[in-house]
């Protein structure tokens, strides 16, 4: 499997533990080039099939976004919401909840669909899906603006006291289902360029904005396990916070864990929207 060098921590994961969940979960042995030249790493394994589950297992290393990060009135209310939470620091840690967890408002997206693209030649690819498809994209928006309204909060798993992951709810303003449908018009390009896994293909999609996540926490020794946190503090005093209304502009073709000057994923390639 030809993997570019900056995009080979995608298979390896964080100490190593993408690299060493795959082998366990899959019975191959994964071997990294010994210098910044080469670019495959070699999959073994007993057969063809513990071969190829094992390069589904990588991590994502690419998404498509509908970046949210560009309404600086936007960015300041989300600001604010961390600043308040955190304000009673010593309470928040008590509660299982720090700043690690919180997503960097200068990111804040909605995800439209998750991609492993772990060389040039796939992320060229990618990025040609994207624009050929356009033109449908436009068609499903009707070529008309196209604005959704965030309102309170919500769990997308655990409960309330146990939370792993809060997020902002999403509606279309208007009603019409535009923005859903231009959504599966980009997904299905996907699908049909076989850039997408298929358990990734029959994901039912459920636009949201996340705000808080334990995956991003960042591990010590006192916090080994990613664990949960308590959010009935959040959820009493921002339940049902109005964070605005906004128009998405474009959908990008992100990378994961670069940024451009503006704070937000790297852009490898993007679209307009009416």
């Amino acid at each position: 499997m030809r993997v570019d060098t900056p995009l080979i921590r995608f298979i390896k994961g964080k100490g190593g533990n993408t690299q060493k969940q795959i082998e366990m979960e899959t019975g191959v042995k994964i071997k990294f080039p010994l210098s910044k030249e080469e670019t495959s790493i070699v999959a073994e394994g007993s057969s063809v099939g513990n071969v190829s589950r094992a390069s589904e297992q990588a991590d994502y290393s690419h998404f498509i976004s509908l970046p949210l990060a560009v309404h600086p009135g936007l960015v300041e209310k989300l600001q604010n919401f961390q600043n308040s939470i955190l304000g009673n620091l010593d309470s928040s840690q008590d509660l299982g909840i720090d700043k690690s967890i919180f997503i960097n408002p200068k990111t804040f997206h909605l995800t439209v669909l998750m991609l492993k693209l772990w060389n040039e030649e796939r992320v060229a690819a990618a990025a040609e899906v994207l624009q050929k498809v356009s033109p449908k994209v436009m068609k499903a928006l009707k070529d008309r603006p196209i604005s959704i309204r965030l309102k309170g909060l919500d769990c997308m798993r655990g409960s309330v006291s146990e939370a792993c992951v809060l997020y902002t709810p999403v509606e279309e303003i208007g009603g019409e289902g535009r923005l859903m449908r231009a959504c599966q018009v980009i997904i299905d390009a996907y699908v049909k360029a076989g850039l997408v896994l298929q358990k990734d293909a029959c994901r039912k999609l459920k636009l949201h904005g996340t705000v808080m996540n334990v995956k991003f926490r960042k591990r010590t020794v006192r916090t080994r396990k990613i664990g949960s946190f308590d959010a009935h503090d959040i959820f009493e005093q921002y339940g049902s916070e109005e964070w605005g209304e906004y128009v998405i502009g474009e959908a990008h073709l992100s990378q994961r864990f670069k940024y451009d000057r503006s704070g937000y994923y790297h852009r490898c390639a993007s679209i307009p929207f009416p």
